[in-house]
């Protein structure tokens, strides 16, 4: 990206070779600046004292299409809350040419009224020059953030399609990280958290039909059944140079099953994280990322890759490695049956059961089953493995531990290997296709959570939360 100046307003009284060379006050001046001779890195090399004399054209060149040079709000910068009086005044303009295409250029008003003084980063200027900071300032970042993520920020119109369990975290991210984000969702309850979320209906929220039209990256973030169902929909917006992207692997991997076959002309490509999406957006307000594999499966614009990875580090991923669509979505359905949601609840309640047979209280058997696993080793062997929380325990507990885990081992392993081939043959998506299909799927799933839920071993969970030192 390269950055010019333009002399034609009081606070740009030099241009930003610092060379002394001055440029005409009018628009053909402005066109006949050699662009390549400003390079970005020298402006911003410069106090910010300086800076307020530089106002205010940037020049992107390839990276930003001329549909989203409207104003600064389109790049997710808004102006700052103070001074309020800036909200209620247009300070600034931009003006494009066909001859500055990827051009565009902001003319701070000199009226009267904005001779004003104000007050701004805690000095005191006049509404004009506050007028002029602010821009700058909105136009480094926006420089910046081009810069990263091999300049493919804010390039594209991303459409995330589904506001359920990824659709909140992941656009919200996006957003958050300045790219240029649409949702479309059907209208009902969820619809409505997109609205509780700050999204505005005919301007960032849609419906499915007029995202999928306006987006160039669609992101399907619907759940598997949902995929299914909308795919007829979302399909003939699919046009040549799009991608498609997705968030696990299931409705490729199994497309013979699903019926999601996208056209051959599209990009089609996956960042999965490796967790929630609640729990994606609660790591990136704090400051950290969530893991996430990647994948391209196919690539027809030849910039596939590319955007992958900008997406993977637009959406808050903390780290990203490779895979390929059937190896997440195998080891994905693996591990949901398996170790992270259904083996370790078979586990920890058939521990629980012999102790409670055994005459332990419910407290007692909870605490040696499940709270003193998730509340103080899981973060042991999380931070530092399975040795070190080993190595931190009593040697009663290790001499234990280390007799015991091949005697587990070898019994739960026939039990992972059959969920596994159940996975590579398609039956596991079969069965999940088939009852999330059903209509009265939701209250199923409801009563059998509430089974779980009620049962005795979580019943005393919500005794043992309260006693927490946090809780009290």
């Amino acid at each position: 990206p390269q950055v010019i100046f333009w002399n034609g307003s009081k606070y740009a009284d030099r241009n930003a070779t610092k060379n002394g060379a001055l440029v005409g006050g009018n628009l053909e001046d402005f066109k006949a600046i050699h662009f390549s001779a400003v390079k970005a890195q020298k402006h911003f090399d410069l106090d910010d004292d300086e800076q307020k004399f530089y106002q205010a054209e940037v020049l992107v060149k390839n990276f930003i299409p001329l549909e989203y040079i409207r104003n600064i709000g389109n790049f997710g910068i808004p102006i700052p809350n103070k001074p309020k009086a800036l909200q209620s005044k247009m300070a600034y303009t931009a003006q494009i040419t066909r001859n500055t295409p990827t051009a565009f250029l902001f003319l701070v008003d000199h009226s009267v009224s904005m001779q004003k003084m104000t007050s701004l980063f805690g000095e005191e200027m006049t509404m004009a020059e506050a007028a002029a900071r602010i821009v700058n300032r909105q136009i480094n970042e926006l420089v910046f953030r081009c810069i990263k993520s091999n300049e493919t920020r804010h390039y594209y119109d991303i459409a995330v399609i589904g506001y359920g369990v990824q659709g909140p975290g992941q656009s919200l991210n996006l957003r958050d990280n300045g790219f240029n984000v649409i949702v479309g969702q059907r209208q009902g309850k969820t619809f409505e958290k997109a609205i509780a979320d700050g999204w505005v209906p005919g301007e960032t929220l849609f419906s499915i039909e007029e995202a999928c039209e306006k987006g160039t990256i669609i992101m399907c973030l619907l759940s598997d059944a949902a995929v299914m169902a909308v795919w007829p929909t979302m399909k003939p917006y699919l046009k040549p140079g799009k991608a498609l992207y997705f968030s696990h692997g299931f409705a490729i991997t199994w497309n013979d099953r699903t019926g999601v076959v996208p056209p051959a002309d599209i990009d089609v490509i996956m960042v999965a994280p490796k967790g929630s999406g609640t729990s994606l957006r609660s790591m990136f307000l704090e400051g950290r990322g969530l893991n996430s594999s990647y994948a391209v499966y196919q690539d027809a614009t030849g910039k596939a890759l590319d955007r992958t990875l900008a997406l993977g580090i637009g959406i808050g991923s903390g780290y990203l490695f490779e895979t390929t669509f059937i190896r997440e979505a195998t080891s994905d359905l693996t591990g949901e049956r398996g170790s992270l949601m259904g083996a370790i609840q078979g586990l920890l309640l058939a521990q629980y059961e012999v102790l409670r047979e055994n005459g332990h209280t419910p407290s007692e058997a909870f605490n040696e089953t499940v709270e003193e696993l998730t509340q103080s080793l899981m973060p042991l062997f999380a931070k530092n493995g399975m040795d070190w929380m080993y190595a931190n325990c009593s040697t009663t507990a290790q001499r234990g531990a280390l007799d015991w885990m091949t005697p587990f081992h070898d019994a739960i392993k026939p039990v992972v290997e059959k969920l596994y081939q159940s996975v590579k043959s398609g039956n596991e998506a079969q069965i999940s296709i088939d009852s999330n299909s059903k209509p009265d799927y939701r209250d199923k799933l409801n009563a059998e959570l509430k089974a779980l839920r009620e049962s005795e071993m979580w019943q005393t969970a919500v005794t043992v939360r309260k006693l927490r030192p946090e809780n009290n």
